[in-house]
């Protein structure tokens, strides 16, 4: 069956409300995942056994101790995210469930991180299962939202889209971490502890995804399918061979191949930065000092990263229509290699954590959206799940390598600075591979114009 295109493309309402899907989202992956979860499962663990105390012993692969859960956990949680990602776009593409997928996977997430509220004092383990559920629930979602954004926009109308859509989300997380923050910092004046705060706060966040969510899934419209009529009991065998299909296209565009190994490395170093900067923060600036976290310092300074963040998306989207979407990408992630060194070199003060969270807003946004438009523009028409279940991998609330490589620096040098700057090895590589890949080559190759072309047809 062809696929449906009697839904026109740029219908404002079905563009808002596929934007609202990151307004929706964003307050959760930056209130639990960046912020809150990671220090609170931390600390539960060493509480319970100690700095440095093994949680989990592995035999000859070592352990997993208080210091390094969170980034195993979320480097175990995108292990997973590998193999099922790419298998999801690829059934998504082959049937009509694309819409139907992206919600189940919605609000499974959803309440997988609200039953973190329940997690306290030695039940961490349960808090690290379920932030797994969580975590590769939302990757899996958004497999099918970026491909919604081939499906509702032209190609000259993408990268403004898509850069709309990061600074909402950006919008929504700061309102989010706002409410949170005054929370956290007046626990005591309303009569709750810290912990309970945070909690609720947690909880807050995933309501949040999952009722702005409806707007979504309200608003977009569902695509026709390639087959139809696919008994339920092949799906899977289905997803397999689609999968080893993308894997042969992919190959055969040589220029989308290499712009997706340049991406799944430099926003593997994002993710890890991102995933890992709470953590870091805490250990570096509170308990190395022997001094206690401060949870509201934690909450304020993603606030600020987050309002930079929202202007940066917008920012650097007016950069890119006078240097080009690649160049533009090229320019921020140099800026990453700087954060990297200046936070393991001279990062001594929380003044200075500001200043470097300003700069981490700024070049948040703009990396990912401009990537993610770029990326939707190199992969063939009616295949764009089964290409961005590829990208996925190493997307929003996604990182395998770089957590794997900033727990094991971690585990073994007891160092978060050390770990921190083994990051940069992610942004160089990924730097040096998108200066070599020809980006207009890569779209004609996959049968698209360029938005320079598009609008001026």
């Amino acid at each position: 069956m062809p696929t449906d295109n009697s839904h026109p493309k740029n219908d404002r309402k079905e563009v808002f409300g596929w934007i609202m899907y990151d307004w929706a989202n964003s307050a959760f992956y930056t209130t639990v995942v960046s912020v809150l979860v990671g220090p609170y499962l931390t600390a539960l663990a060493q509480a319970d056994v100690g700095r440095g105390g093994v949680v989990l012993g592995l035999g000859p692969f070592g352990s997993i101790t208080s210091d390094n859960l969170f980034p195993a956990t979320l480097g175990f949680s995108v292990f997973i995210q590998i193999f099922l990602l790419p298998v999801l776009g690829s059934i998504a593409d082959y049937t009509n469930l694309k819409k139907r997928l992206m919600a189940a996977f919605c609000y499974t997430g959803v309440m997988a991180s609200c039953l973190l509220f329940f997690i306290s004092g030695d039940s961490y383990l349960w808090g690290c299962a379920l932030l797994m559920v969580a975590n590769i629930s939302f990757a899996a979602a958004n497999v099918f939202y970026n491909a919604f954004l081939i499906d509702i926009t032209t190609e000259d109308k993408r990268d403004r889209v898509s850069s709309h859509g990061y600074a909402l989300g950006y919008f929504g997380g700061v309102i989010m971490l706002l409410l949170n923050l005054g929370l956290i910092s007046n626990a005591s004046t309303l009569g709750m502890s810290e912990g309970l705060a945070v909690r609720i706060s947690m909880l807050s966040a995933s309501l949040w995804w999952g009722v702005f969510a409806i707007v979504t899934f309200k608003l977009i419209k569902n695509r026709g399918a390639i087959k139809e009529n696919v008994p339920k009991r092949k799906l899977v065998t289905v997803g397999f061979k689609e999968v080893f299909k993308t894997l042969r296209e992919l190959y055969g565009l040589r220029y989308t191949c290499l712009f997706l190994i340049a991406y799944l490395f430099y926003n593997d170093g994002i993710q890890t930065v991102i995933l890992n900067s709470s953590v870091f923060l805490s250990q570096e600036l509170f308990v190395a000092r022997g001094l206690e976290i401060s949870q509201s310092f934690l909450l304020g300074i993603f606030v600020v990263a987050q309002v930079a963040a929202l202007f940066g998306s917008l920012i650097f989207e007016w950069i890119s229509r006078f240097l080009g979407t690649k160049r533009t990408i090229l320019v921020c992630v140099a800026i990453w290699c700087c954060i990297v060194i200046h936070a393991y070199a001279f990062l001594q003060s929380t003044a200075q954590a500001f200043v470097m969270a300003i700069f981490i807003g700024l070049v948040l946004g703009s990396t990912q959206a401009l990537s993610r438009s770029l990326y939707s523009q190199m992969i063939p028409k009616e295949r764009e799940s089964a290409f961005f279940g590829l990208y996925e991998i190493s997307e929003k609330g996604t990182s395998w390598v770089g957590n794997l490589v900033f727990a094991v620096v971690v585990g073994t040098t007891g160092s978060f600075r050390h770990a921190i700057l083994a990051l940069i090895v992610f942004f160089v590589v990924g730097f040096v591979i998108l200066l070599f890949t020809n980006t207009t080559k890569a779209i004609h190759a996959a049968g698209n114009l360029t938005p320079e072309e598009a609008a001026s047809k």
